[in-house]
């Protein structure tokens, strides 16, 4: 197939890129964009390239940010996802993107650790999920063919601990930012009753670890 590394320019996408990788850890913003790079191989994949609901921009938005509430800008007054969806929306917003396609990003990201909700909420939020998933080893024969040279572009860097370790730092700070059932209510509370969490545990058999 024809796909290539290079990422969508442009001031919103300069912008993105800017704000996760002065605030999230180098591990997480790496992941980030390798959540992109999955997702457009997964809509490749899947033929939706020619869908009408497809917007390369808007993935990238989705997929760069998904983390942002993990980063320096969130203030763990919220989830992770949401505060991120929050922040997310408002750099959209600075840059005059439309308020429905504001609000497809939003939910893309609100929704990204939602399984069988993101899924039913249209293909932006299915392809977010989609490329953050197959960064965690979930159906990664779909991009078997290209995940060397994406891996040796944004390598991992212990992602999985990084990523864990800033989502229960935000946790802590609030309850509002881990409510029962949430991911990081969840992997704050693991992390204090065991020191490590599930998903740490799990990338050791991930294809592609940590």
């Amino acid at each position: 197939m024809d796909f290539s590394l290079d990422l969508p320019t442009g001031p919103l996408a300069e912008a993105a890129l800017t704000a996760v990788f002065t605030s999230e850890a180098r591990p997480v913003a790496n992941h980030s964009v390798r959540s992109f790079l999955f997702a457009e191989l997964l809509a490749a994949h899947e033929g939706c390239l020619e869908d009408a609901d497809y917007d390369r921009d808007l993935l990238f938005a989705a997929a760069v940010m998904h983390d942002l509430g993990a980063g320096d800008l969130a203030k763990g007054e919220a989830r992770f996802e949401v505060e991120g969806a929050d922040l997310a929306a408002g750099l959209l917003r600075r840059h005059h993107v439309p308020e429905a396609d504001v609000d497809r990003v939003w939910e893309a990201i609100a929704l990204h650790t939602s399984p069988g909700l993101a899924e039913r909420r249209g293909l932006l939020c299915y392809l977010t999920r989609g490329g953050v998933g197959i960064d965690f080893g979930v159906r990664a024969e779909v991009v078997a063919a290209w995940e060397p040279r994406i891996h040796a572009a944004h390598p991992r860097l212990d992602m999985v601990r990084s990523l864990v370790d800033a989502i229960v730092e935000r946790a802590a700070r609030s309850e509002a930012a881990a409510p029962h059932y949430s991911l990081g209510g969840g992997l704050l509370r693991e992390r204090r009753a065991h020191g490590v969490t599930e998903l740490e545990r799990a990338a050791e058999s991930s294809p592609w670890g940590r």
